[in-house]
């Protein structure tokens, strides 16, 4: 009689634990099929016009600033290069692609192309001498977050004054004669008085100047590589030229394409040091410089932005050409 009465509770505490189980499944399918059709607030929400819009919401300023401040004109500059406009007047006589025969045509507007030859070398030097800085200060070695300011301050400072800073070194007389008389060299050379010279000392501050941008660049591209294949690497005996040669510079490509579009480019648009230090005399106008004096000085609107579609067109097309040539490959070291 105990055992009767004890097997009882235990069977209904039993069937008291497998219940809310059951009723949970039972829960979980009335979930999915909701009474009366229909469908939980989440779902509904996620599904609403208003969820769906929502990136679009956050998307409406910065659009509207990039069409106001960028698309809106480059279209004007577009259609501005069809006309004779010369800045001022509401006159805006349509002459079809007449600016543009004359940029092609007349030597002397075109001509200026060949002074970003130098600027393109420098750029080259800028990108060996930040490669090379970058991967000697990615090693353990002492002062080198010293080095890694030095290398970088050039570009914090703004080119305006950079241009005037430069304009006292390179004048007759100036910081570099000084130089060079305390090491006795005696030189009467003007280094901004022939083409040749003064595009080579231009160069040069470029140089000077947007070393550390690239530095930066590679500098954490390299501190992202992992740093068990330098481990790995030493173990093998492997020293520090096959490091770059194996680990470093196929990691960081992509970053090496990266710079080379923006040297390209920015040799083609170079404007503020030249026209700072030289105001395009003695052979170093840019293209740059040859429209805001087309565009500003003869008032000819028209015919200066023909020359920045122009340049807009030849930047694109030597960007398309390298991503062509040289792709982005996906590298995976680890």
């Amino acid at each position: 009689m105990t055992e009767t009465t004890d097997t009882a509770p235990r069977a209904a505490f039993a069937g008291s634990r497998r219940s809310p189980g059951k009723a949970r499944r039972t829960t979980g399918r009335g979930a999915a099929r909701h009474p009366g059709g229909r469908e939980p607030q989440g779902r509904s929400w996620r599904r609403s016009p208003l969820r769906r819009s929502t990136p679009w919401l956050f998307l409406a300023a910065p659009l509207a600033l990039l069409i106001t401040f960028t698309y809106v004109p480059v279209a004007n500059m577009v259609f501005y290069s069809f006309t004779d406009w010369d800045g001022v007047s509401p006159d805006r006589n349509l002459t079809g692609v007449d600016n543009y025969v004359q940029i092609f045509s007349r030597p002397e507007l075109f001509r200026v192309f060949f002074v970003s030859g130098y600027y393109l070398a420098a750029s080259v030097l800028q990108i060996a001498v930040a490669l090379y800085f970058a991967t000697v200060l990615s090693f353990d070695l002492r002062f080198r977050n010293f080095f890694k300011g030095i290398l970088f301050f050039p570009y914090l400072v703004n080119g305006v004054a950079i241009g005037f800073v430069f304009l006292y070194f390179f004048q007759d007389g100036g910081t570099l004669d000084s130089v060079l008389s305390w090491l006795g060299v005696r030189t009467d050379h003007a280094w901004l008085g022939d083409p040749t010279s003064a595009n080579v000392s231009l160069a040069g501050v470029s140089v000077w100047r947007f070393t550390g941008l690239n530095f930066v660049l590679f500098l954490g591209a390299i501190q992202s590589i992992p740093g068990e294949l330098y481990e790995a690497a030493q173990l093998d005996g492997a020293g520090k030229w096959h490091q770059f040669r194996h680990i470093i510079a196929p990691s960081i490509k992509p970053v090496l394409g990266l710079s080379a579009i923006l040297a390209i480019s920015g040799s083609l648009s170079v404007f503020e040091i030249p026209y700072i230090m030289t105001g395009g005399a003695t052979g170093t106008s840019t293209f740059v410089i040859q429209t805001v004096k087309l565009a500003f000085q003869f008032n000819k609107t028209g015919l200066a932005s023909a020359a920045a579609v122009v340049l807009l067109a030849i930047i694109l097309l030597i960007t398309w050409i390298q991503r062509r040539l040289v792709p982005d490959d996906k590298v995976d070291l680890v």
